[in-house]
């Protein structure tokens, strides 16, 4: 038997938050501790306000005290850390049900107002992006980090019924999509004094595999769509939230260096159909998390009741609208050709064969269908290897997923199971088949292949359309992109 003082005991509890204590009806009998940080203070003559907020909901708690010479009173500050304790009691004014009475209070954390970064008064969203370390202490961004923990765990619970959550590889030795922009990883060089008996020694050249760590390059993965193909092929159904990494230089609102994916993969699918079906489901189940914070992100902004009615709309039973490639590519024509353009003009000029814009994503699903919109079935040559062909020989088996105000928000396909299909497909690309980076991906093909889609949606890009936050930049807690890396 262990020493008392080794045994271990399930009866613990943490400090109570104020979104449990507002949500319990505590009696006025009962006294409460309040823990959390300075949001505002406000002084008069016989009493002080203060607005007290732990993070846990989007509302924080006003606390009342009763003016005295306590030499605690001045480091009452915005910003600084409290413990308060008090009874909660019907608020005599309007804003909120309860406030708290403070019989107690304790300054844990003091913070100089007159060097305190985050000020009462608008800050900018650059400035914000500067003190990305302090920028949880607003409002806003303290919902949308709330927002994206609620969005989590409705994704979480839609898709745990029938999938099995798995961990892939961050680091990996191939380019999932095929288009570059991938960050290579290798080791730190040592620090460590060389051995005289390696002095003379010429360095590796960059090609030689014993100068590689893996013996081979390593990359950050793009996607972890090719290793869940492979667990799919034992598993079933597979998915997995993780971290995505791109070199790209672009610095439009949609892009980040440091992004998160949600994919999924799963055997015996055989339409496209059926995997856009799957793909709205999930959303819609998404649609309904973080209410509170949503209303809260969307107060003040200009339209935010049409945004917020057209989230509505995409969460009722309606089905989503579908069109292949070629129908939206038609639509986009007509609209560019018409007289109606001029008030909402293309800058580049819609064709078939080549990639939809930002503009022409958008103006199908804010003008055209005017919410959420599934485009199918486009053409080959635009797409990876690793989608399948359809019987036209021209276009492959796959779907974005359009949204209003973001573009595309979710891609999909069925994977190409056929072995001599992939092993065509793959040559196109200028891939080796037979190559170390990809046979084991053949493999799978040649062991049991069955038919199988899956898709990939950006998380920051889910944020931003439901929080009606138009840079996903916001959208994350410390952003990473070309020649920013904050924190």
């Amino acid at each position: 038997m262990f020493p008392k003082r080794f045994a271990s005991t399930s009866a613990w509890t943490l400090p109570q938050t104020i979104r449990q204590i507002l949500s319990s009806g505590q009696q006025p009998t009962n006294k409460v501790d309040i823990h959390g940080w300075v949001r505002s203070v406000r002084r008069q003559k016989n009493v002080t306000f203060a607005v007290i907020n732990d993070g846990s909901c989007a509302l924080g708690l006003q606390a009342v005290l009763n003016n005295n010479p306590s030499a605690i009173f001045p480091l009452l500050t915005n910003g600084a850390s409290v413990r308060m304790t008090g009874s909660m009691v019907a608020s005599r004014g309007p804003g909120q049900a309860n406030e708290l009475q403070v019989d107690s209070v304790e300054v844990l954390g003091e913070c100089n107002p007159e060097t305190y970064p985050i000020q009462k008064q608008a800050l900018t969203i650059e400035y914000l992006r500067d003190h990305a370390h302090l920028r949880p202490r607003t409002d806003a961004n303290a919902s949308m980090l709330r927002l994206r923990s609620c969005l989590l765990e409705s994704l979480h619970d839609f898709l745990r019924q029938d999938f099995c959550y798995a961990h892939t590889p961050i680091v990996t030795s191939s380019d999932c999509e095929g288009a570059g922009g991938t960050f290579r990883v290798t080791p730190s060089p040592t620090s460590s004094p060389v051995p005289p008996s390696q002095e003379t020694l010429p360095e590796p050249a960059p090609s030689d595999p014993h100068s590689e760590f893996f013996s081979k390059p390593a990359y950050l993965t793009v996607s972890s769509q090719l290793h869940l193909e492979a667990l799919a092929s034992s598993l079933a159904r597979v998915y997995t939230l993780s971290p995505c990494f791109r070199a790209e230089r672009s610095q439009t609102n949609r892009h980040l260096a440091e992004f998160w994916m949600l994919e999924a993969e799963w055997a015996w699918t055989r339409g496209v159909g059926d995997v856009c079906g799957l793909v709205e489901a999930c959303v819609k189940h998404a649609l309904g998390a973080g209410r509170e914070d949503r209303a809260l992100l969307a107060k003040g902004k200009t339209g935010h009741e049409e945004r917020l009615g057209s989230l509505e709309a995409a969460a009722g039973s309606e089905p989503w609208a579908r069109m292949t490639y070629t129908e939206a590519v038609a639509e986009l024509e007509k609209y560019h050709a018409s007289s109606e353009s001029r008030a909402r003009p293309f800058t580049f000029e819609p064709k078939w064969g080549h990639g939809l814009r930002s503009e022409h994503e958008k103006w199908l699903s804010e003008v055209l269908v005017k919410g959420p919109v599934f485009v199918t079935d486009y053409p080959s040559a635009m797409k990876p290897f690793y989608m399948r062909m359809n019987d036209d020989g021209r276009t492959v088996a796959c779907f974005d997923l359009l949204v209003p105000h973001v573009g595309e928000l979710v891609g999909g396909s069925l994977r190409e199971e056929r072995l001599e299909a992939l092993q065509k497909r793959m040559h196109v690309h200028g891939l080796d088949p037979e190559g170390e980076d990809y046979r084991w991906y053949v493999d799978l093909r040649r062991f049991g292949s069955a038919p199988h889609g899956g898709f990939g949606m950006g998380f920051e890009r889910l944020v931003s359309w439901i929080s009606g936050i138009d840079n996903v930049r916001e959208c994350i807690a410390m952003p990473r992109w070309a020649k920013r890396m904050l924190l």
